[in-house]
């Protein structure tokens, strides 16, 4: 359990560290909180570590060794992370044709929704059964584990929207080598998670029981998600005026 709490201080402490250390360099620290607030709500999602579990639980199973697990877990957060990279260069087209109002009405609207299907025990990923099938029947090399980052990331979708919509639609309102240079530090924030309880947890084992830890605390973390989330949409709402 102290393992485990010490890995979560480390992906809420490093990635405090990264944004703040990237946006004072960027000369936006103001946006630092804010940031912060839109990528912790969704990195800490419970749904991402759903989906590693599964992953983590189908290594375990074919007992490969730890240079093994570190292919794999490498190119699977790779593919989650390119994946994402590419939906949000999408919605950055998009988010400059959304109000800055709607973003936050939505942004508030969602974070309501992520805590009660938090509290209800609801699952936002959708059919289980057919991405669990998936992942235990892919192929445990990097090839294999990549394509499956990239299939599963879709998934992901109805979990980390708000978030991302909002995030993309506030950024699009910049110039646009920053945007891309903004969506690229989010989407590290993103991922840094899943790198850290790679790297961080010796082996296949503890990295799956860690993963395990935070999917058993999916409701917190959904609640804490929907905080940071309404909080956003209510400064987009009050500051839309110095945003746009």
């Amino acid at each position: 359990m102290r393992g485990e709490i010490k890995a979560f201080g480390l992906i809420i402490g490093l990635s405090f560290f990264i944004s703040a250390a990237v946006l004072w360099v960027l000369g936006i620290p103001g946006f630092i909180p804010k940031f912060y607030a839109l990528a912790m709500s969704d990195s800490i999602n419970p749904c991402t570590f759903v989906i590693y579990t599964m992953l983590l639980i189908a290594v375990s199973v074919r007992e490969v060794s730890r240079k093994r697990l570190y292919v794999i877990g490498s190119a699977f957060i790779l593919a989650v992370y390119v994946s994402y990279y590419l939906l949000g260069v999408g919605l950055l087209f998009l988010g400059q044709y959304i109000p800055l109002w709607a973003a936050g009405v939505f942004a508030v609207a969602f974070g309501a929704y992520t805590i009660a299907t938090g509290l209800l025990e609801r699952s936002r990923i959708g059919d289980k059964g057919k991405i669990r099938r998936r992942i235990f029947s892919s192929d445990a090399t990097f090839l294999g584990s990549f394509t499956l980052g990239m299939v599963v990331s879709t998934t992901l979708l109805p979990c980390s929207a708000g978030s991302y919509l909002v995030y993309t639609t506030i950024i699009a309102r910049g110039s646009r080598a920053l945007a891309f240079l903004l969506l690229a530090l989010y989407n590290v924030i993103f991922v840094l998670p899943l790198v850290i309880i790679l790297l961080a947890m010796g082996g296949v084992s503890e990295s799956k029981r860690f993963s395990q830890a935070m999917v058993r605390h999916s409701a917190g973390l959904s609640v804490i998600a929907g905080i940071l989330l309404i909080a956003i949409g209510i400064w987009v709402l009050f500051a839309q005026n110095t945003l746009a």
